[in-house]
Parts: C-alpha cells; structure tokens; sequence
C-alpha cells in the first residue's frame, strides 16, 4: 500500500463504470467495476426511455435515475475507500456543457445523447466532493497521449486488463503529474 494514498481514475459508460486507484508513482492499488443505478431503472433515461414518455413523466423519470446514480456512487466511492484509506481525489472525464433543466436536456438532440454520462459523471464528483477528495477533470481525447509511457503498473493486475483500465489509469497518472490546484 502507498504511503501517499492513490488516486481513482474513472472510466464511466451508461450506468456503470470502472474505477482504477493507482498511488502518483503509478502502483496500482484498486481497480473495480462498479453499477450506477438500480437494475429496476433504465441506465440512459434522456437518451432512450424518456423519449417515449410525455414531458413529465420523463422529466421524473430523469429525476428517478439521478437519485439512484447519487447513491450508487456514494456506495462504490465506499468501497474503495474501504479498500484503500487515503484518496487524494478522483479523476473524471469533462463534461459537455448541457442545458440547465432536464425538460431541456430532454428536447435538445445534442444533449439527450450526452446527458446520461454527464449525470453519471456529476453524480461521482459530487460523492467525492462530499468526501472533501479533489474532482479533477481530464480529456478523454488526449489523456492516453499526455500519460505516454509513463504508465507504472507494480503490482500484478491479472485479466482483463481492457481499454477501460488503460484510460482510467491514464487518468490517474495525468492528474498525479498535475500541480496540485487549491
């Protein structure tokens, strides 16, 4: 275990994601994968079901999904927590900027298709926040590039090591090399 504590890399997708906690000098402490909303709710509510809904219903809908994404991401930032007592904070990808209300969201076919990962995203920088460890954001686009080699995996990860873990890890060695922001 690293002394300094580690850092989590996210991975996210619809309704679920793979966390990597690796300490700055690369030693992989904790990788999972873990679900963010309820099996019962459908994990893209702005981008499928609720476009079938009226305008209420898939607003409430939204609202359904966003309270089970909250606890969700609470109970996975737990667990590793649990599994590696110093976080110095979480690495998520950037969000596009959405409109402000989901009745919104819901009508503008740019955000509809973007909208479910941002509240995915948002939902785990706001369990992190809670938890006073610092959200930094990163580009998907350029994360692998700007981690380059740089990549120092020390303990033995076994399969599957997949593009999921490579990117979340990435992210994590981006934000390690990072100044510290205050």
């Amino acid at each position: 275990m690293s002394k300094d504590g580690g850092i989590i890399g996210v991975s996210d997708h619809g309704g679920w994601a793979v966390l990597v906690t690796a300490a700055r000098d690369g030693t992989l402490l904790d990788r999972r994968r873990v679900e963010l909303v309820d099996d019962s709710l459908p994990a893209l509510p702005h981008h499928h079901e609720g476009q079938m809904l009226p305008p209420n219903e898939a607003v409430a809908l939204v609202e359904r999904v966003r309270a089970s994404a909250e606890r969700h991401a609470a109970f996975a930032l737990d667990a590793v927590a649990s599994a590696v007592p110093c976080i110095r904070g979480i690495a998520l990808r950037d969000c596009p900027r959405l409109p402000p209300t989901i009745a919104e969201r819901l009508r503008d076919y740019r955000s509809r298709n973007v909208a479910d990962w941002v509240m995915y995203r948002r939902a785990l920088a706001a369990a992190a926040e809670s938890r006073g460890w610092p959200v930094h954001w990163y580009d998907p686009k350029n994360v692998l590039a700007v981690a380059g080699e740089a990549v120092n995996i020390r303990n033995a990860v076994g399969a599957p090591w997949n593009a999921d873990h490579r990117l979340a890890m990435a992210a994590v060695i981006v934000t390690a090399k990072a100044p510290a922001r205050r």
